[in-house]
């Protein structure tokens, strides 16, 4: 298994699912788990340390309102982690993102957009990550980019039809 996925809690499985949509697209290995930094801080500990023993390579933390979930893993591995703040609650994901987003030097998280758009990105840039090493995911990524200037290109030629 390449890539671990926590989500915060099991509503967040929602924002989370874009991810694992791109991981089955990809054919990366992947699993997903709940867990979160302030009601279950062992077994977030825990599930870092196992995951990384089986071959994890990155993590992507998915969680909203005081986000922490992505700096904790962070905390306990050297592994690439890839935030991702979940909208919703009283200021609308702004806290998340500011959560996941400013980590103290040294514990770096990578960042994404707030919610289901985010999430897609975090799993692109995985598999981006895990290109580098992996020349079969390498083409994948090439052909998946080519397959969505093509639909832009479609898009441009309906908006011209209508005219």
């Amino acid at each position: 298994m390449k890539i671990a996925l926590f989500i915060g809690s099991d509503s967040d499985f929602d924002i989370a699912k874009g991810a694992v949509d791109i991981f089955k697209e990809f054919g990366v290995s992947f699993q997903i788990e709940v867990t979160s930094a302030h009601r279950s801080p062992e077994r977030t500990k825990n599930l870092v340390s196992d995951l990384e023993e089986q071959g994890v390579q990155i993590f992507i933390a998915v969680a909203g309102k005081a986000a922490h979930l992505a700096g904790v893993v962070a905390s306990h591995t050297s592994k690439p982690v890839i935030g991702v703040p979940a909208g919703g609650g009283g200021l609308n994901g702004l806290d998340a993102l500011l959560s996941t987003v400013q980590m103290p030097r040294g514990i770096p998280v990578a960042c994404m957009g707030i919610g289901k758009s985010g999430a897609v990105n975090a799993a692109l840039l995985a598999v981006e990550i895990l290109s580098l090493k992996d020349f079969s995911i390498a083409d994948k990524v090439a052909v998946y980019r080519e397959k969505m200037a093509e639909k832009v290109k479609e898009a441009s030629d309906k908006i011209k039809e209508r005219i």
